[in-house]
């Protein structure tokens, strides 16, 4: 078992626009990249409740020529609002680091 900290060649956030975050997940290897995605390391039901949202706003998408995982959420306070904390969105992918990835014992990664 493995955290996706460990397997993740970058893991970042930052705005896309002032209404939403965007979480980018970065593999440089074709097998950790599917190890991830095809056990929805990062799914809807995961991110609603670590970020707090409604499922209906959470959206996650693989992209396999790049071997990215990207997530959309809205943020909760505009960027640059009295209520915002982080204006760029760049400090929110910290719920994700121990995320839990499983390889098989026959396959190792990286």
């Amino acid at each position: 078992m493995s955290t996706l900290a460990e397997v993740a060649k970058l893991i970042r956030s930052k705005n896309a626009g002032p209404f939403w975050l965007t979480l980018d997940v970065m593999f440089d290897d074709r097998q950790t990249y599917e190890a991830v995605r095809d056990q929805h390391v990062l799914s809807v039901e995961l991110i609603s409740r670590l970020y707090m949202q409604p499922r209906e706003c959470v959206r996650v998408f693989a992209h396999d020529a790049a071997m990215a995982i990207k997530v959309s959420i809205p943020r909760p306070h505009s960027s640059g609002s009295p209520m915002d904390t982080d204006v760029f969105g760049g400090q929110q992918y910290a719920p994700l680091l121990d995320l839990a990835v499983e390889f098989p014992r026959h396959q190792g990664h990286k």
